[in-house]
């Protein structure tokens, strides 16, 4: 990843910051990270504007987590949307509110999606196809996107129930895996554009008055688009205040290291302004990005050093659940925990900090080196 300097030119953020009908303009701040609008959210449908021409909305979520932020930029001619909320009839038909109500004076002009998974991507092809244009997308992500929606199949693959197998799954959970179909994935995404247009970091995107830089992030997906222009930076997934997310190892790629590249991108991120207002895809906008990429780092080399010191004797990668995270892993996390903790594990192997025991049962235990 080439160095892009995204400091130049920004001017301090508060002065852009717009204030909402009715709403206090009392900032809460909280582990060091300054919420401009408190924990107030547009809801119902409506639009709220953060800066000038940047315009948040809201879209719920059938998962725990319940919501993701979305945004439309005001490109002159029409709207820019970045990310689209799953393919759902609920989630469709706030959408249609909105471009009968808020968003009707103009028509949409450009689907922009950060990452291929489904709250960001999930109604962009039913957006492109309603108004004629194309999807902007990073190739990974879209490839990616395209094969999983492929991959469904009435029972898991081999190579998936391996995966669980080697991470210390129990035999009755291996028995639920096996009971089930595969390829939840294409349930929630609407049909995609047989074509896209490549996002490439560093690339410009003029948009209305505004031109945005796009910066690629890793580790969370393979090639995360995040957007930065004049003060402030739509961070999709790779930058939450309150979330760690997810940077996880799947049976499609068991043997990587996305850990390595989440990493690397939290440095590469300090090229972006300290100052700007950031606008993540869940929890409120904040400012404060290089305290919370600390905190992001700190997080996860605690997690590795408890993991390190855990695995003094030899662990799977299900043994090690109760190291790694705050709350009991129940039945339906059992994949993301699984996918998280090999993640981990896989980094300290990679550097030669573990080593890796393959059991006559098929299970990897992890030992200190």
């Amino acid at each position: 990843m080439s160095d892009i300097s995204l400091a130049q030119n920004a001017a301090p953020v508060r002065a852009r910051i717009l204030a909402g009908p009715d709403q206090p303009r009392i900032a809460d701040t909280i582990r060091g990270l300054d919420y401009p609008f408190g924990r107030w959210v547009p809801e119902g449908g409506s639009l709220f504007e953060v800066a000038p021409g940047i315009h948040w909305f809201r879209m719920p979520l059938p998962f725990g987590l319940d919501h993701i932020n979305l945004w439309a930029l005001d490109a002159g001619d029409g709207w820019a949307i970045v990310d689209t909320g799953v393919n759902m009839p609920k989630t469709r038909g706030h959408w249609q509110a909105l471009l009968d109500g808020p968003l009707a004076a103009k028509p949409v002009t450009r689907v922009i999606v950060t990452h291929y998974h489904p709250d960001h991507l999930g109604l962009a092809g039913w957006l492109c196809r309603k108004f004629g244009v194309a999807l902007e997308i990073a190739r990974t992500e879209y490839l990616l996107a395209r094969t999983l929606m492929l991959d469904v199949r009435d029972e898991p693959p081999a190579e998936a129930v391996d995966f669980s197998v080697r991470a210390g799954w129990s035999d009755a959970a291996i028995a639920a895996m096996k009971a089930k179909s595969w390829g939840s994935f294409s349930k929630i995404i609407h049909e995609l554009p047989a074509g896209f247009k490549r996002l490439r970091h560093g690339d410009v995107l003029t948009i209305g008055d505004r031109q945005w830089r796009v910066f690629t992030g890793r580790g969370h997906s393979p090639e995360h688009s995040c957007l930065v222009s004049d003060g402030v930076m739509i961070s999709g997934d790779q930058v939450l205040p309150r979330i760690t997310s997810n940077v996880s190892v799947y049976p499609t790629e068991p043997y990587a290291d996305p850990l390595a590249d989440w990493l690397e991108s939290i440095e590469a991120l300090r090229a972006i302004d300290a100052g700007v207002l950031v606008l993540p895809a869940h929890n409120e906008p904040f400012t404060g990005l290089h305290v919370r990429l600390d905190q992001l780092r700190a997080d996860h080399e605690d997690k590795l050093a408890k993991l390190l010191e855990f695995c003094h004797q030899p662990r799977t990668a299900v043994e090690t659940f109760a190291t790694l995270f705050a709350k009991p892993i129940g039945e339906g996390d059992y994949g993301i925990a699984t996918g998280e903790a090999v993640a981990h594990l896989h980094w300290l192997e990679e550097r030669g900090k573990l080593g890796r025991l393959v059991g006559e049962d098929g299970v990897d235990r992890f030992v200190a080196a």
